[in-house]
């Protein structure tokens, strides 16, 4: 079964998919993909594990795909986060120069992106995946923020689409979104137009 809990900054998204993975009574795996690269991150990072029962296994990574080998299809995956996961395909792709982003890193960004999707859509087991939704805030100064947030913002929705259950996180409250449309018509607008 494959879970998306997404939403803005402390929405509560690493709380509700703690509760999901503590009630599918398997054993956890937590994939962090984020890095004490200072630290106030440093800080976060051992917040988000204080809050984790002490049984669950982390699974560190330095690569955002190729760890699938490391987990066992019997364990529940929680990725914490596709942001995080995401920030490191950039590395070496545009992050040495920030205000220029090729058109080569683009689409090595996006096919690199695509693979995870596909990834955790084909993983065996259950599989929670934290997401951001990057996208209700100020444009991002940067090439390679706008870069970062637009290939977030699509790996997310295909993950959405691909999802067993989604759900929004918005205000430490839960929006179910698996039951809602990806699109509307006209007469949905306005109506039956009999």
């Amino acid at each position: 079964m494959l879970v998306v809990v997404t939403g803005p900054a402390r929405s509560g998204k690493s709380r509700i998919a703690t509760e999901l993975a503590f009630s599918c009574g398997k054993p956890v795996v937590v994939v962090a993909g984020g890095q004490e690269s200072d630290p106030e991150m440093a800080r976060r990072i051992a917040h988000h594990q204080a809050e984790r029962p002490v049984e669950w296994r982390t699974l560190e990574v330095e690569e955002a795909t190729g760890w699938m080998g490391d987990v066992d299809a019997g364990e529940c995956v929680v990725v914490e986060c596709l942001g995080t996961l995401v920030a490191r395909m950039m590395g070496g792709l545009c992050w040495d120069d920030p205000d220029h982003v090729s058109e080569q890193a683009e689409t090595m960004l996006g096919m690199k992106a695509d693979l995870l999707v596909e990834e955790l859509y084909n993983r065996e087991g259950d599989t929670i995946v934290i997401s951001n939704e990057v996208g209700w805030s100020v444009v991002p100064e940067t090439p390679s923020g706008r870069l970062f947030r637009d290939v977030l913002g699509r790996a997310t929705a295909r993950l959405v689409d691909s999802a067993d259950a989604a759900w929004l996180a918005v205000a430490g409250r839960c929006i179910e979104l698996t039951g809602y449309p990806r699109s509307v018509t006209w007469d949905d607008v306005n109506g039956d137009s009999e």
